[in-house]
């Protein structure tokens, strides 16, 4: 039977805790660099090329373009106008011959690779596939040039870092229009997401978006004067992580100034002239629909003066428009149709109400997201995975480098969850939900050493090859069945490995041991609430059960400090129930409770983990609110979440990780390992294992309503 003692009774055995030797666990490294370790929910399961099909020809797997490279992750293309900046960076402009057959095609994207997140200029040779004699793939075409837009050097001129978030680029003449989340916003849970504008020629580099606001999905007029954006305004973001709630603004893409909201509701803008666009939002009836704004060629522009019209019918979700100048016979959007379970592009033709698929025609079985079209309308393209047609030049990664602005930091997402060191830094623990395994840093001697259905792992600092770890299902409720055991990694006998130090089954987690290996601190809801605990490390709570936090909220997620003086968690306590956790730190005899982390109205501050040092603390936090359109991704349930730094007195919060992904459960290692890559095996295949937006499975009731296509 469990004695759960009066915590003052056992402040005296905690005591020698705060002047352990706290020697083992500084980092081992000579020149004092930090190794931080953390896992992309989904990530490392998709890789996308950018495709492209003809739009005046049946749509074929022959007439099919792979236009980039099949290198890493390459998303969110858009076909440029070659303007005199643009070709001035070719290493020949002799390259493009005007009336030539051959004309290459010209390509600006998203890029992930070599640790960074860029854009790109592709100029592909041979792109026309009309020809029977053709490959599918320009990859065998002749000739490729591929010159990156923003350079670290252009990045460091504009206050960018090399690992911010760069997307929805376009060009307008000499000008770069993108979004970036380099600049902090200031406020806790609010958005980074801005656009700005860079010159090819020199990278000076402009802000559009005003300060405290954030914008998404910038397109471009045709006539460059003007760019409209989705946009919460000065509201800011709420927690979305379905559709998104934002407007549409437009202003001078010059500066940025006379800027005008045009539209109540919307999302995913793009221009066919200067006075008319498109965009997406829910609809009344239920149904994601693409909408047209007309708006006044002269008087006050505002949400009153613009005429909004419905454009695609109920009855399928459509989104992620795309037009192209003064083309008023069709636009290109993505689909999610009843009983379809794979996102398409498909076109819409304007006059007669009718869509015409494409991609389904060609890859039934693959997503397709965010369309674009050519200038002249003949081509849309879009990103997609194919598995074997895609990605193979790309190694499968354990360890993915991050590029980082300091030398003495490297950073890796590793293809696990729940990363632990063990305190030598030679093994790496984590889970794949089911199973935790064992591996060397070098990705190397991989070994299951529990088959079960596990979270969070963390090793013992002094018995060699002991791992904890919560054994039961995830995101439970206080009396679900969940129970910490330890783990044997080095057991010969695998059947004697596992013993269990909880026994009531009420949702025990998230353990972590003292350093000098005598207690083990974790959540429980065994009093009706998940609070803090401690045991004893050996026997379990057999051996002694002491309670460190108490109250009607839930406290979680805790890591003890190296130097024994600090445990830290998240906590509900200030709002109950609200989903919303800020970071508090506790010493471990029940005093000293003070909160680090303020995460926003509703915001999240998770996993925070110690560094070897003691003096700072990674963690993962939507505190800079979401970088993208959730539509405009695979599915992610919570498609905001990025690593941060801080130090325990509360300053030098540091922003690690730049995506529209969910970045989580970080890790510190032990020792500094050196910035690159850590290759398992060549691909041969790409798995593509991602699920579209689940809420897009969500059709509302149809009424007879009959769908042209």
């Amino acid at each position: 039977m469990n004695i759960i003692a009066p915590l003052i009774l056992f402040a005296s055995l905690l005591l020698p805790l705060h002047s352990a030797s706290a020697e083992e666990h500084q980092n081992s490294n000579a020149n004092g660099g930090d190794t931080i370790v953390f896992t992309t929910l989904g990530r490392s399961e998709y890789e996308f090329d950018i495709y492209s099909l003809s739009t005046t020809h049946p749509p074929s797997i022959s007439g099919e373009i792979r236009i980039t490279d099949g290198e890493s992750v390459n998303f969110n293309g858009y076909f440029p106008s070659p303007s005199p900046a643009l070709i001035s960076l070719l290493p020949d402009a002799n390259l493009i011959q005007p009336g030539d057959d051959s004309s290459p095609l010209h390509l600006i994207y998203v890029t992930e690779r070599n640790g960074t997140s860029s854009i790109y200029y592709d100029l592909v040779y041979n792109g026309d596939s009309d020809s029977k004699s053709k490959r599918r793939s320009v990859l065998e075409a002749p000739s490729r040039v591929q010159i990156p837009l923003l350079s670290n050097a252009d990045d460091h001129r504009s206050g960018n870092t090399v690992n911010s978030f760069k997307d929805k680029p376009s060009l307008n003449g000499e000008f770069l229009v993108y979004v970036s989340t380099h600049e902090n916003s200031g406020e806790p849970r609010t958005s980074w997401t801005a656009i700005y504008s860079t010159e090819l020629r020199t990278g000076l580099t402009r802000r559009l978006t005003p300060s405290g606001v954030a914008d998404f999905s910038p397109a471009v007029s045709p006539s460059g004067n003007w760019t409209a954006v989705a946009s919460y305004g000065e509201r800011g973001w709420t927690g979305e992580v379905e559709e998104l709630s934002t407007d549409i603004y437009v202003f001078s893409t010059r500066d940025g100034t006379r800027r005008v909201k045009v539209v109540e509701h919307g999302g995913w803008p793009c221009w066919v002239d200067d006075s008319t666009l498109y965009f997406h939002r829910r609809s009344d009836d239920g149904w994601i629909s693409v909408f047209r704004a007309i708006l006044p060629e002269s008087g006050a522009l505002s949400t009153e003066s613009v005429n909004i019209q419905r454009v695609t019918p109920p009855g399928v979700h459509a989104f992620t428009p795309a037009t192209s100048p003064n083309n008023r016979n069709f636009i290109a959007v993505a689909t999610r149709r009843p009983g379809n379970d794979y996102r398409h592009v498909e076109l819409f033709d304007l006059e007669r109400k009718e869509f015409t698929e494409l991609t389904r025609l060609v890859a039934p079985e693959s997503h397709h997201l965010n369309p674009f079209l050519s200038p002249d309308g003949s081509r849309v393209g879009y990103h997609s995975c194919r598995g074997q047609a895609n990605g193979r030049r790309s190694p499968l990664l354990f360890l993915e480098n991050i590029q980082t602005t300091t030398s003495d930091l490297s950073l890796f997402r590793i293809a696990g969850s729940f990363p632990s060191f063990s305190p030598a830094g030679d093994r790496i623990a984590y889970v794949e939900m089911p199973g935790v395994y064992v591996v060397k840093p070098d990705g190397s001697g991989k070994r299951e050493v529990y088959g079960g259905m596990a979270f969070s792992t963390a090793w013992d600092p002094v018995r060699p090859g002991r791992v904890y770890t919560s054994s039961g299902p995830t995101f439970a409720t206080e009396r679900t069945e969940v129970d910490i055991i330890s783990i044997d990694v080095d057991a010969v006998d695998k059947s004697s490995s596992v013993r269990r130090l909880t026994t009531n089954g009420k949702n025990n987690a998230f353990p972590w041991p003292s350093p000098d290996g005598k207690l083990i601190v974790f959540r429980s809801g065994r009093s009706g609430h998940k609070n803090l605990y401690l045991m004893d490390a050996e026997k379990g709570e057999t051996g002694g059960l002491w309670k460190l936090t108490e109250g009607a909220w839930t406290d979680t997620m805790c890591s003890w400090s190296p130097n024994g003086e600090w445990i830290a968690f998240a906590s509900d306590r200030e709002n109950p129930g609200s989903g919303s956790y800020e970071m508090f730190l506790i010493h471990p005899n029940g005093t000293g409770l003070r909160k680090l982390i303020q995460s926003g109205t509703g915001g999240r501050t998770n996993h925070p983990i110690f560094s070897p040092d003691s003096k700072s603390i990674i963690f993962t936090s939507d505190y800079a609110g979401i970088s993208a359109e959730p539509i405009s991704n695979p599915h992610h349930y919570q498609p905001y979440g990025d690593i941060f730094m801080v130090k325990l007195d509360g300053s030098n919060l540091r922003r690690l990780t730049h995506n529209s992904y969910e970045d989580g459960t970080p890790a510190w290692a032990p020792r500094f390992i050196s910035p690159n890559d850590v290759v398992l095996r060549r691909k041969n295949d790409s798995s593509c294992a991602f699920d579209d937006c689940h809420w897009l499975n969500k059709n509302p009731t149809l009424k007879g309503s009959k769908i042209s296509c």
